[in-house]
């Protein structure tokens, strides 16, 4: 894979860190690895360069680097391992990048760099009124209008945060795999377990989408994203589309963008 046009994105999250390798509009490959949050600038070269030589990339095949990163620890590291490994200076998201959007946010800078991502892409796709929930370690729901403001949303603990809690405050409750059990009523522990997390979580999300929706008006395109996403839009009833590589859509159009 040669041609010294390719574009690397990577998104840092709290739990994972993806990386996507696109050329043009095309994402081409991408991979999804653990965040380490103390894991330094040459750990984390070498194991890109390593990546990158399983998938027969080379470091002078890339034109250029984008990040967006909600771990500030690992910010630096990325954006050094750009310098270093890469030779290219990254595009990073954060305050004074060209978005093309207005944030309404009282304070935009409180915003987090994947959630504007996600809204830019979303926006780019539809050109509609949207909600974009993103179910990562945290659960976000993100409204932009008819115009392509965004306007905010809402946060609450993601499914993995609240099993985690679920197993470790219930003593006698035993850890059980996150799947869909076959009935609703549970006929035993773990399938009574399985439906009160998957379903409850579903119902939960339907309900706060009923709300914004219901607050801001009209009928917005709901647009899920995020690790969990194919899992529990199935059990949803207002979720209509799922775009498990929206973020690195969004950082693929922030990068053409501020180039």
């Amino acid at each position: 894979m040669t041609g010294g046009d390719l574009l690397l994105a990577v998104d840092v999250g709290n739990t994972h860190t993806v990386l996507g390798v696109s050329r043009g509009d095309e994402l081409l490959d991408h991979w999804r690895i653990v965040t380490e949050h103390h894991r330094t600038a040459d750990e984390i070269g070498v194991l890109l360069r390593s990546l990158f030589d399983l998938a027969g990339i080379g470091v002078a095949d890339f034109d250029g680097i984008v990040l967006s990163s909600v771990v500030p620890a690992l910010t630096p590291a990325f954006e050094q391992v750009a310098r270093d490994y890469f030779h290219r200076e990254p595009v990073v998201v954060g305050p004074g990048i060209r978005t093309g959007m207005p944030i309404r946010y009282e304070d935009p800078r409180e915003v987090g760099a994947d959630r504007i991502v996600n809204a830019v892409a979303g926006y780019e796709r539809f050109r509609t009124a949207l909600i974009v929930v993103d179910f990562g370690t945290a659960t976000t729901f993100d409204y932009i209008d008819e115009d392509g403001a965004y306007l905010g949303g809402m946060i609450c603990p993601g499914l993995g945060i609240s099993m985690e809690a679920l197993f470790d405050r219930a003593s006698k409750l035993p850890k059980v795999a996150l799947a869909r059990p076959p009935r609703v009523l549970g006929r035993n522990t773990e399938h009574s377990m399985q439906s009160g997390i998957l379903f409850g979580y579903a119902a939960m999300v339907d309900g706060l989408i009923e709300r914004l929706a219901a607050e801001v008006g009209g009928r917005p395109v709901v647009v899920a994203t995020g690790g969990l996403a194919p899992l529990l839009a199935s059990e949803t009833r207002h979720i209509d589309h799922v775009e498990e590589f929206l973020t690195l859509e969004g950082l693929r159009i922030l990068f053409q963008r501020n180039r």
